[in-house]
């Protein structure tokens, strides 16, 4: 328990709770909070999700031992493909119990390999389960993401039809639809099908249906009644009658985009500050100020991430946004190249918004020291964390102004870096059939390479922000 505790050892796995048998042998994988790939080219994305109130547990009181993030870390350990991760997860939890360990609620999964992608749905039994029974620990349900599909997980369940004898395509707990009858969730004589998203996901939220409008209306645009979202007003942002939550069943569980998704796409996915749309807080009416000349001005002080401080002053309505900050990646995994170099994990650190993505190799034999380093409770220069909070930070100084700054540092690092890895692929390929050992350092040594671009370029930034945008230039100590 407490893997996700930032305050703890890099080499500390948090307080026992429990075991389970150990095996002959196990992978190397990259570790975080939630970890997210290995050697293999084996990788998952994590998402919470809200659960019926019901089903949720007190740790204290119950004697389930699996939280999602240590049941990746097994897979990670013990699997090379999404298959094998999803039988092990799902036995673990059918065996030992879920534990849910983000504020009681339940958990989606991505796992992927160069192959396919299944997505697997969480949601805890309730209080009283004991191990050794017939009882499942857990209540899952899994579905094969179709090859010329993709899918977005916005917190909150996207499964909706389960049929268990598609092997092939669907996987699910002996208890998935037997746990709702029992509830009165779902009643088989009314003749409708079960729907597990509408069984085991309470109503949705905001936050949630934004993040799937954001996705289904660039990718599945046909979708019928997709509401319209832009922002024709800042008003607009405030007013009650231009916003709705509309229905989960208006979402598929995936769809065939209308345009093909690259990396750098996702990378502007989890960017988003919803701009352009109703959304948006940097649109907020307090940030059109007089300009004057008895017009408006749009304030350089607009930011899409206003302070809860800031929200409290301006009256701003908070919204989620896609990019929040804290960490988080994008996982490129590739056939046709050694899994050593065909799996990619863009790892951004604090606010992918401002901070750069950095490239690791999955063959990658030690992480960047500075990509090592944090401590939430005290500033340090060698952390790459604190050196993007610091950019973040500075931006409130003149935060329009300031990120075209940023996002142009942004952009020119990760060109260099996606032209790079094209140019080098294969050069380590061959190195890699040649002497594996000399391969495996050249290109962690890459690695080390690109995490120091990225931290010194944004030294630099943070000089240049506080000496373009000091407060002395601001009418504070001169007039």
């Amino acid at each position: 328990w407490g893997l996700q505790d930032v305050r703890q050892p890099l080499d500390s796995m948090g307080k026992v709770i429990g075991y389970i048998p150990q095996v002959e042998q196990t992978y190397t994988y990259i570790r975080s909070a939630y970890s997210h790939i290995n050697e293999f080219q084996l990788a998952i994305g994590e998402s919470t999700l809200s659960q019926r109130e019901e089903l949720k547990i007190k740790r204290e009181e119950s004697k389930q031992i699996i939280t999602i993030e240590q049941a990746q870390i097994f897979a990670l350990e013990r699997c090379k493909t999404a298959r094998e991760a999803l039988e092990l997860i799902t036995h673990l939890l059918d065996t030992y119990g879920f534990l849910p360990s983000c504020v009681d609620e339940s958990e989606c999964l991505a796992i992927a390999d160069p192959n396919e992608v299944w997505i697997l749905e969480v949601f805890s039994v309730g209080p009283g389960w004991m191990p050794g029974g017939k009882k499942p620990g857990a209540i899952w349900a899994a579905r094969r993401l179709p090859d010329d599909h993709a899918t977005l997980i916005a917190n909150w369940s996207i499964i909706k039809e389960i049929d268990v004898k598609d092997k092939a395509n669907f996987k699910a707990s002996s208890n998935y639809m037997s746990e709702a009858i029992e509830r009165g969730w779902y009643n088989p004589a009314s003749g409708k099908p079960f729907i597990w998203q509408d069984a085991y996901a309470p109503l949705p939220r905001e936050w949630a249906t934004s993040r799937l409008w954001m996705f289904y209306n660039k990718y599945a645009p046909s979708i019928k009644d997709m509401p319209d979202r832009s922002l024709k007003s800042p008003f607009d942002t405030q007013n009650p009658y231009v916003q709705y939550v509309e229905p989960l069943s208006l979402y598929p569980f995936s769809c065939n985009p209308v345009e093909k998704i690259s990396v750098q796409d996702v990378m502007a996915m989890q960017r988003s500050t919803f701009e352009g749309t109703i959304y948006d807080m940097s649109k907020h009416p307090a940030y059109f100020v007089p300009d004057g000349k008895g017009g408006m001005k749009y304030s350089n002080m607009a930011t899409p991430f206003p302070t809860r401080n800031l929200r409290e002053l301006l009256g701003i309505t908070w919204r989620r946004n896609v990019a929040r900050g804290g960490y988080g990646m994008v996982a490129q995994l590739r056939s046709w190249l050694p899994n050593e170099i065909g799996g990619i994990y863009w790892v951004y650190l604090d606010n992918q918004a401002v901070g750069p993505y950095l490239p690791v190799y999955c063959g990658v034999q030690q992480i960047p020291a500075s990509y090592a380093t944090f401590n939430p409770d005290e500033f340090d220069d060698a952390s790459a964390k604190w050196t993007y909070d610091e950019v973040d930070n500075l931006l409130y100084l003149n935060w329009q102004e300031g990120f075209k700054l940023v996002k142009a540092e942004q952009l020119a690092l990760e060109t260099a870096f996606f032209e790079e890895i094209r140019l080098e692929e294969a050069v380590l390929a061959a190195q890699l059939k040649e002497n594996r050992g000399m391969a495996l350092q050249a290109l962690t040594n890459k690695v080390g390479e690109r995490a120091e671009r990225n931290v010194e370029a944004y030294r630099k930034l943070r000089k240049s922000l506080l000496t373009r945008f000091t407060n002395n230039w601001q009418g504070i100590n001169f007039q």
